[in-house]
């Protein structure tokens, strides 16, 4: 009779954990970067591949640092949040396109408008994958110290602009 009650136990402390992980929202990834500098990247110029961009010249400043690719729908989602914030001169919007194509990251740009003050490249992935990227877009909000107070995964929503991203890029900025 034991034996029995060992696996009903075990499936009911599975079931438990399922049900437990089903109420997680997804979208909550805790990053272990929060709080932390950004860590070091140089990577190429989408419109200038002869210049670069690193960490450094960002310091001084508030910046949302958004990833994003050509052939990611998400991206195209909020894209148009981007170019009116951009429009807005809110924040500086650093790009980084990922493992894409220079030419179709262009292309992109020129059909959606460009929202980004820089825009670079992350042809292999390796910076998003050392600032712990799992997806695109993702979005960073780095103050003027390089140091990473909020990462957004998944598109930016108006929702989340308003009520997450622009009190955070005002107080940082204040």
């Amino acid at each position: 009779m034991k034996k029995f009650l060992i696996p009903i136990g075990l499936f009911a402390a599975l079931g438990l954990l399922l049900a437990y992980g089903l109420r997680l929202n997804p979208r909550r990834i805790p990053s272990p970067l929060i709080g932390k500098p950004l860590p070091h990247f140089d990577l190429p110029i989408l419109q200038e591949p002869g210049k670069t961009l690193t960490n450094a010249d960002l310091r001084g400043h508030v910046v949302l640092i958004n990833i994003w690719a050509s052939w990611c729908v998400s991206c195209r989602e909020e894209h148009p949040l981007l170019v009116d914030l951009a429009r807005k001169n809110i924040v500086r919007i650093i790009g980084v396109s990922y493992k894409d194509k220079p030419a179709d990251a262009l292309a992109e740009l020129k059909v959606s408008g460009d929202p980004y003050e820089k825009d670079v490249l992350d042809a292999n992935g390796q910076a998003a994958i050392n600032w712990g990227v799992y997806g695109v877009p993702e979005t960073f909000v780095v103050d003027r110290n390089g140091i990473i107070r909020y990462k957004q995964i998944g598109p930016i929503t108006p929702r989340a602009w308003r009520d997450k991203l622009l009190p955070l890029v005002r107080r940082l900025e204040g």
